[in-house]
Order: C-alpha cells, then sequence, then structure tokens
C-alpha cells in the first residue's frame, strides 16, 4: 500500500469517533453486509463516518493490508479496529457494541 492511501486511511480514523469502511454509503450501502452494519449503528443512534471503498480501489485494497483483515465492511471505533459484519453483529446482539460505544464515550444522537 502506497503512503498517500495510508495517510487516508490513518485521517479518516483519527478524525472519526467511528468510521466505518464499506462498500456504498450510509444512505445506499452496496452490499449487503455494510448495510447490516450500517443499519446497526444507526438503531444505537451513533454518529459515523462512512467510507466507500468502491470509490477507490487503491483505498479497496488498502484497507484490507491495513487492518489485517480479508473483508469489507471494517468498523473503527475510537482509532480501534473493531471487526468485520460477523463480529460486529455478535457483538450488537449480545449488547457488548453499545457497551464498547459508551465505554470509548462515543457520542450518540441527540
Amino acid at each position: 500500500m502506497d503512503q498517500q492511501v495510508k495517510d487516508l486511511i490513518n485521517n479518516e480514523i483519527s478524525n472519526s469517533e467511528v468510521c466505518l469502511f464499506m462498500k456504498g454509503t450510509p444512505d445506499a450501502p452496496q452490499c449487503g453486509f455494510s448495510m447490516a452494519i450500517s443499519n446497526m449503528l444507526k438503531i444505537l443512534e451513533v454518529n459515523y463516518k462512512g467510507i466507500n471503498v468502491l470509490e477507490n480501489q487503491s483505498l479497496r485494497e488498502g484497507i484490507k493490508e491495513f487492518s489485517d483483515w480479508p473483508t469489507i465492511p471494517q468498523l473503527y471505533i475510537k482509532n480501534e479496529f473493531v471487526g468485520g459484519c460477523d463480529i460486529v453483529k455478535e457483538m450488537y446482539e449480545n449488547g457488548e457494541l453499545k457497551k464498547i460505544l459508551e465505554n470509548k464515550g462515543v457520542n450518540f444522537k441527540k
């Protein structure tokens, strides 16, 4: 991965409390897994930034290398990689995702 892509990823993760690298956008997800995480975050009323990896092939490949995780979507909370769809879904279902968001002091919508 080139430095420009690495800087872009670092910048997005650093400047967003909750950052979702996804296929599509929060308003128009373009895969079921991206839609699933996006919907979970919306149900929890979390402010998050969706990054559309389909707009940039270098970013799409770079995020996989950056996290050492082979799939998209990828969720980051306060600079920390949380996981992909299966992990986030399990955490959502058992209440762990909400606890992590609260413990890290993430701002919820008012």
